[in-house]
Parts: structure tokens; sequence; C-alpha cells
């Protein structure tokens, strides 16, 4: 449709440059996003913040949705603070131009942190990677080529279902139909609510961006049993941002429940950056199935 056709021209002040993507020069840190209130940042003069497209005429909860799609590809990049089924996470995550991300997540074994900067991962951060990695406290690897030989994103799986722009699509594809379920409160924010109801095959049939082999990974782990149906809810700021994501699901042997929470969009020291070599250890290769958290 034309309104997706025009994303592509949407722009970002964006920098990868020495192992880090960051929302502006001399970014801070990774911090973790704990509240669904969204944050705004001011960026330096010198930097261009995204304010996002117009809003629409049609504020049809069809077209409304659009309009948050836009307005989360021109963002490029939110703290996200997550639940997907006993999994949780939060920290930054970029979705355009390049992926990268720098999770703070629970594990079995105790807290563990997950950057991915492009093609590389680097997983670890914790005592038990140093004792296991003689004092390095980092693991370094990439993923196995994809069936054309170009080089995959690691963790694509997770980075698919936080995508916000992902969801989005998929809420507004053909034979898709939103309702509005009125203005809630968010935390201290007036948020709209719309619900979808689709399926996981729809879901990822609408990111035709994804190579195959992605979507059926995708596919699979929004359908946890065999789910039939997905609903998904959301929930956008006074600016069409997406600021909460959620979706649900029952299957014969399983469900899906997941949360997503969305907060400083396009932040300007928003970072995700590769730790330091000396720190970190090479270990090759690995495969990584796409429900992996």
């Amino acid at each position: 449709m034309v309104a997706r056709r025009r994303l592509a021209a949407l722009s970002v002040v964006v920098l990868l440059a020495g192992g880090a993507l960051t929302g502006c020069d001399g970014g801070g840190g990774a911090a973790a996003a704990g509240s669904a209130r969204p944050s705004p940042t001011s960026a330096p003069a010198t930097v261009s913040t995204p304010t996002g497209p117009a809003k629409p005429t049609d504020r049809s909860p069809h077209g409304v949705l659009l309009s948050a799609e836009l307005a989360m590809q021109t963002a490029r990049r939110a703290k996200v603070s997550y639940r997907l089924g006993a999994d949780a996470g939060s920290g930054p995550l970029f979705w355009a131009p390049k992926t990268a991300m720098q999770i703070k997540r629970s594990t079995a074994a105790g807290p563990q942190e997950l950057i991915v900067v492009d093609t590389v991962a680097y997983q670890g951060g914790d005592a038990a990677t140093a004792a296991r990695q003689g004092g390095r406290h980092w693991e370094r690897f990439t993923v196995p080529p994809g069936p054309d030989g170009h080089k995959e994103v690691p963790y694509a799986g997770l980075i698919d279902l936080l995508n916000p722009v992902e969801a989005l699509a998929a809420a507004t594809a053909d034979g898709v139909e939103a309702t509005l379920l009125g203005e809630e409160k968010l935390d201290d924010s007036t948020v709209e609510h719309y619900r979808v109801t689709t399926t996981a095959e729809k879901y990822a049939a609408a990111q035709t961006q994804l190579s195959q082999a992605r979507r059926d990974g995708l596919r699979a782990a929004l359908a946890p049993g065999g789910s039939r149906t997905l609903t998904l809810d959301l929930w956008l700021n006074d600016r069409d941002q997406l600021v909460k994501l959620q979706r649900t699901g029952t299957g014969d042997s399983g469900l899906a429940d997941d949360s997503v929470l969305y907060t400083d969009h396009a932040g300007a020291l928003l970072s995700a950056q590769a730790p330091a070599e000396t720190d970190t250890v090479d270990t090759g290769v690995r495969t990584v199935p796409p429900t992996a958290r």
C-alpha cells in the first residue's frame, strides 16, 4: 500500500561506528526500560531528532494504526521492557537502519546480558562467564549464514518479537480488522487502546522484508502449542507511537502470552555497544533457534 512504500523515504540520524549503534554522537550507555511512561529526550542542537510524520486525515482504527506504523518506522529505536512467556528483559532496541540491542535479561542461571550489533552477538557480562572464560566476561559469536549465503542477525527471532514495526505491519495487513476499545490511563498518560485478531501465519506473512526462513521462525515463535488465533492489543500515545504491545493466543498444548513496553522513542542517548575486545572471547559460530530468548 502507498503508506508502506513511503516508509523508505523517512530518515533519522543513527550512527554505527566502532562496534556501537547510538542515537547520537557521544551517546551514553544503555539504560533499561522499566516503565511504560514515554520519556522524551532533548538532543543537542547538532542532532536531528525525528518528530514523526503528520497524522493522516483517516482516523479510522486502520488509518490510525497505519500512522503508528509510520511513526515507529521514523523513531527507529526505543527502550523496551518485555515479558515473553516466562522470559523477561529490558534495554535499548534499534530496528533500523541496522539491527542492534543491548538487553539485560533473566535466565535460569541468573541475570545475563545480550548484545547484538548487526550480525555479531555478545553474551555474558557476568561472573559465571568470566569463570568459564579465564576472566573474560563476554563470549562473541555469529550465526550460520542464510540459504542465500548472506550473514544472518543473531537472535533474529527475539528481535522480530520485539520489533514494533513488525507488529504494526501485522495489525494493518490486508484482511485484518482493527477495533478501537477506547481511551485508557497508562501510568500518567492517556493512551488509545486498539485490538486486532489475526493468526501467526498472517502475522509472519506480513513481514515481506524478511527471508522465508526468518518468517517461518517467527511463525513458530508466535504459536507455541499451535495457537490458532492471535490477539494483538496495542496502546498508542498522542503521537500515534506504540507504547505497549500485548499478544495472546491459545493452542492445543500451550499459549502465547507476550507483553512489550516501549519508551524513549527515538531517544538520542540510546546505545548498543560491543564490549572491549580485551574482555571478549571469540567462540565462533553458533546455531540460535528462532524461539531462543
